[in-house]
């Protein structure tokens, strides 16, 4: 019996890089994992230095992330996310995001669609999707020298 589809993707560590997430905190990283264009949808990795405040931004799509390390928190909220914890989102939300004090904070960042960068007044100032990130990804790329990975095509199924 042949397989038909699509072989899993996979990357190594050091396949794609750490994008800092410029103009909003150079201090952030971004490290991609995965777009999907068809659905807006991207996987990422998000480090966050300890106290860092990355500001107020509205979902457009659902965020799902999980805490691998440190902590950090939205300033609307009264809990603070953990190593080991997990926060599911829906479309609409608005929150402040704030790292916590002690251990730079790691997380695993499944997006949909947009995130809106709120000025002072509330105002959007700024979009985000799975397009600017690309982008991001590509000038990071050309100004290091470094091939840009392909994050968003699957290798055809080749096994029997």
């Amino acid at each position: 019996m042949s397989s038909i589809g699509f072989d899993p993707k996979y990357l190594q560590g050091g396949d794609t890089p750490w994008l800092p997430f410029t103009p909003y905190n150079a201090d952030v990283g971004i490290k991609l994992l995965h777009v999907d264009q068809s659905r807006g949808e991207m996987a990422l990795l998000m480090r966050v230095p300890a106290g860092t405040f990355l500001g107020a931004h509205n979902h457009r799509g659902r965020v799902v992330l999980y805490t691998i390390q440190g902590g950090w928190r939205y300033m609307e909220h009264d809990w603070v996310a953990r190593a080991g914890d997990f926060v599911y989102e829906t479309a609409g939300s608005r929150h402040s995001f704030q790292g916590e004090a002690g251990d730079d904070a790691l997380l695993f960042v499944l997006l949909d669609g947009s995130l809106e960068f709120l000025d002072e007044a509330g105002n959007v100032a700024a979009i985000e999707d799975w397009r600017s990130m690309l982008e991001r990804l590509n000038a990071h790329c050309e100004e290091t020298n470094m091939p840009v990975p392909e994050l968003s095509e699957f290798p055809q199924a080749t096994h029997a």
